[in-house]
């Protein structure tokens, strides 16, 4: 049976002040209606009930992400004891998956994407699922064909097609270019943004990582040896802390065999930072994105977060992002928005822990 993984962990720090420890990013509402979490698990709907959908999170989290979903069942919002990449996380979910389903097919996915429209994501999981009935060692993902040469995302090289046209045997998989290199692979038409989406048997992805990360395996045997007793939380807490983490790209996707891309029929973004959202959200005739009440006079190329109570005025601003919150206020260059982070661990230093 098909299960799904929502990988809803991020700290979300260059969304700040709006985004915080308590309410990350993907709890937020940053694009209208929903929040992110939440329209990632309506984007299930029809694909996977709640009772095959999980999630793994930072236990700090999990009693707002219940009171968000209450459709789910609280057991399967699972809190992590500590932050350790995604190879860990995923390896838990196979686990914890695996345990009532051993020939689970789980589809593993970020909480913090927009992708629309929902019909063709679920498609796109569903031609995943089929592949692996004839190839279930496989391991699969979906690429996106870029439209602009991002620096900011990680890519995919593409290799000799398959049976369907939208299957590609995978090259490997590249870091975050510089720009040069990105065009060069804008140009070539051969690579894809790595969406960061997965789906895979659950033994698979356990065995893979076996072969690879045996010191991350045999702590999560410990904890997969420990569940449904009563010591699983004092396990969990033990043996997970003691993982080095790792994400999944390093751990397993960079050296397994076969690994297949296919081409997302959708539109799709990863919401790392303000201009991203400014890409989904479009903009005015100022090129001013606008979220709240705002006055702008001669402001141009900005972007504006607030809320209908509390008005923002700008006037003469460009390329600036401005976002009001109740007790801070962020105005920074927007073509500095990666030094966002610097502001979150200036605050770490001064001991501002209530801002954070």
């Amino acid at each position: 049976m098909l299960h799904a993984v929502i990988m809803a962990g991020g700290s979300g720090t260059r969304f700040w002040p709006l985004s915080r420890t308590a309410t990350p990013k993907q709890l937020l509402d940053l694009a209208g209606g929903r929040t992110m979490i939440q329209a990632t698990v309506d984007r299930l709907q029809g694909l996977v009930p709640p009772e095959r959908t999980w999630i793994i999170t930072n236990r700090s989290l999990v009693n707002s992400i219940a009171e968000q979903l209450p459709q789910l069942d609280r057991k399967r919002i699972v809190g992590e004891p500590c932050k350790r990449d995604t190879a860990p996380a995923i390896g838990l979910a196979a686990l914890l998956v695996g345990q009532s389903d051993p020939e689970a097919v789980i589809a593993v996915m970020p909480a913090d994407h927009l992708i629309q429209p929902a019909e063709a994501f679920q498609i796109a999981i569903r031609q995943a699922a089929a592949l692996l009935e004839s190839q279930p060692e496989a391991l699969v993902t979906f690429g996106i064909k870029p439209n602009y040469p991002a620096e900011t995302f990680g890519y995919i090289e593409r290799g000799s097609s398959r049976n369907q046209a939208t299957e590609y045997d995978v090259v490997r998989f590249r870091e975050k270019p510089a720009k040069s290199v990105a065009e060069q692979y804008l140009a070539s038409d051969n690579f894809y943004w790595n969406s960061g989406i997965f789906v895979w048997k659950s033994r698979t992805i356990l065995e893979a990582i076996g072969r690879y990360e045996p010191e991350i395996h045999g702590r999560l045997l410990a904890i997969g040896a420990a569940i449904g007793s009563s010591d699983f939380s004092a396990t969990l807490d033990r043996e997970f802390t003691a993982i080095r983490g790792k994400s999944i790209d390093f751990a397993v996707m960079e050296h397994y065999q076969p690994v297949v891309v296919i081409e997302a029929p959708f539109a799709w973004d990863d919401v790392g930072s303000w201009q991203s959202l400014a890409r989904s959200v479009g903009s005015d005739s100022d090129s001013n994105t606008v979220l709240g009440k705002h006055l702008g006079i001669r402001t141009t190329g900005s972007i504006v977060r607030t809320t209908p109570e509390h008005l923002v005025v700008t006037l003469g601003l460009k390329d600036c992002i401005v976002v009001h919150t109740p007790d801070a206020t962020l105005v920074a260059d927007k073509h500095q928005e990666e030094a966002i982070r610097e502001v979150v661990k200036a605050l770490e230093e001064r001991g501002w822990r209530e801002y954070l």
